[in-house]
């Protein structure tokens, strides 16, 4: 005979049965987080982990059985826990029991609204997000919304005057490690904030606005009364963490620097050279040691964007192991015959062109040396002779051919004691970073470009590969790997659909298919403004349009 069913109401789970937990291993992964440590990815781990146990835990040291969970981090939870219960706490928070959250009420700890809980929000999306207290990313957002709440401002900040505000509000805080910018990249991430320009200029999203908005009025603060006397002292400002700048902590160098002038007699030419280009098989590779003989003045560094540089160095400097510098307009990058063809292959040959480019320095040399026999190459010598015509004649690069190591050598030299009497005489004084007369630039006309110079921080600053990216610049390298889009066409696109979900939006506009397949070809690319094409066009709205595999 069957057991008899009983009927009743099922006693629901509760919601979280470790929230105590969860809620200590997410303050201490986002503080990580915002002071860029790796540490933050074991606290995830261990955060995960946690979230996937439908049981309660009664202390740190049960919390072993669980993946990611070592000693270290147990007696972590278990002297927060004894923490808790000294201040007058329980332990009914962090294990929930039998009793559901219905009758018992949200603990007051899980719901305290001085300490917000870091929702996981889905990528690139705000979703419930709330930034913790004393953390890089609130004060950000709320830098950002008064600036935007400025009648007389600009609606954006600088990365410069971002660090130069966070001195301000937190006086004697010096800018943290080299890991520049954690809390930035979150809200970027995030979409709460966007960048535009170069250099960086950081404004809020809507997203954003409407976040940094419920921020200031969970705090209480009144920045109409702020923006109005921008030039209160800095105790009637909302208090900022003094951990606020080492979060948002760039280099040094980053912070906004008076003019560097340099007179005549005051600085040297010096040769920067990769660190690349130091790797051998002895302990100094052969270009070095033919440096080295032909008697040129070298460093040696590491160059976010080239293989040499030269740098108008201070001979007498305030501060001897910083001294100032300024990056003369030229650059070279070196390519062996076999690097070529590999770059080509993998293409690298392209984007190290687009970034070249970019990089804000106006004359570019690309220096091709002959390396063994041209049939033993990946690929054939009629390739690499068009490569390299095209990058003389379409990318306005000069290029330099030699038959070895020793001959790369000695033209560098040349190059270096030609620059030596170029400058000669001649005042030299820094300028923002960008391209002299590019509008998007920031720079400006220079009245003599010869002597109008970035500084060394500028220009390797900026032309970091891996720095945080805007959708625009993701949407911009996604373009150029399709065959056919130059860098040039690539901008052109963008400056009509910024992101890849306006590109979708006006593809999803299209009545047909073959509209879709026309939509771009009248886009006017380059100096010519001509137009993309209905080939490219139609390569595009195959990769924007297609569900299935491309063929």
């Amino acid at each position: 005979m069957a057991a008899p069913v009983r009927l009743g109401r099922k006693r629901p789970l509760p919601v979280c049965p470790n929230p105590l937990f969860v809620r200590w291993l997410t303050e201490w992964r986002d503080e990580a987080a915002s002071r860029g440590r790796r540490t933050q990815f074991v606290f995830q781990k261990a955060l995960r982990s946690l979230r996937r146990y439908p049981l309660p835990l009664r202390s740190g040291k049960e919390a072993k059985i669980l993946l990611h969970f070592g000693d270290g981090l147990c007696r972590m939870l278990d002297q927060r826990l004894q923490q808790h219960r000294s201040s007058g706490g329980d332990h009914a928070s962090a294990s929930s029991g039998a009793k559901s959250p219905a009758q018992e009420g949200p603990p007051a700890d899980v719901q305290d609204s001085s300490v917000p809980v870091l929702a996981q929000p889905k990528a690139g999306g705000s979703g419930s997000y709330w930034p913790a207290r004393h953390s890089g990313a609130r004060a950000v957002l709320l830098l950002l919304y008064r600036e935007h709440l400025n009648p007389s401002g600009h609606s954006f900040l600088t990365k410069e005057e971002l660090l130069q505000r966070c001195t301000q509000e937190a006086p004697g805080v010096a800018p943290g490690s080299a890991r520049s910018w954690p809390a930035l990249r979150s809200l970027l991430h995030r979409n709460l904030v966007f960048r535009t320009q170069q250099p960086a200029r950081y404004s809020l999203t809507p997203q954003g606005l409407e976040l940094a908005q419920k921020l200031a009025e969970s705090e209480g603060l009144s920045f109409l009364n702020v923006v109005s006397e921008p030039e209160e002292p800095p105790g009637e400002e909302p208090e900022v963490p003094r951990s606020f700048s080492a979060e948002l902590g760039a280099s040094e160098g980053s912070v906004q620097q008076p003019q560097l002038e340099l007179r005549p007699g005051e600085y040297r030419v010096l040769l920067c050279v990769d660190v690349g280009e130091t790797k051998g098989a002895g302990h100094r590779s052969e270009l070095i040691r033919q440096l080295q003989r032909l008697h040129v003045t070298h460093t040696v560094r590491k160059l976010h964007v080239g293989d040499f540089v030269w740098v108008a160095q201070e001979t007498r400097p305030r501060d001897p192991a910083r001294p100032g510098e300024l990056v003369l307009d030229h650059i070279v990058e070196r390519k062996r015959l076999d690097d070529l063809c590999s770059s080509i292959i993998d293409g690298r040959f392209r984007e190290q062109k687009f970034r070249l480019k970019r990089c804000g320095l106006g004359r570019r040399v690309y220096l091709v040396e002959q390396h063994g026999s041209v049939h033993n190459l990946s690929l054939p010598e009629s390739t690499l002779l068009q490569a390299v015509t095209n990058t003389q004649v379409i990318d306005g690069f000069f290029v330099k051919r030699t038959a070895d190591i020793k001959e790369s050598a000695a033209y560098l030299a040349l190059l270096t004691r030609g620059l030596e009497r170029l400058h000669q005489g001649h005042t030299l004084r820094s300028r923002p970073w960008g391209i002299p007369g590019d509008p998007e630039s920031g720079a400006g006309p220079s009245p003599n470009p010869l002597c109008s110079l970035l500084t060394f921080n500028d220009f390797n600053m900026g032309a970091m590969k891996n720095k945080a990216q805007s959708v625009r610049e993701v949407f911009i390298r996604q373009l150029v790997q399709v065959r056919g889009v130059s860098g040039e066409k690539a901008a052109a696109l963008v400056d009509r659909y910024s992101t890849p979900a306006s590109l979708l939006a006006a593809y999803d506009a299209c009545v047909t298919p073959k509209e879709q397949e026309m939509l771009l070809s009248t886009v006017k690319c380059g100096r010519l403004q001509r137009n993309l094409g209905p080939a490219l066009s139609r390569t595009l709205a195959q990769l924007y349009c297609s569900y299935s595999p491309l063929t």
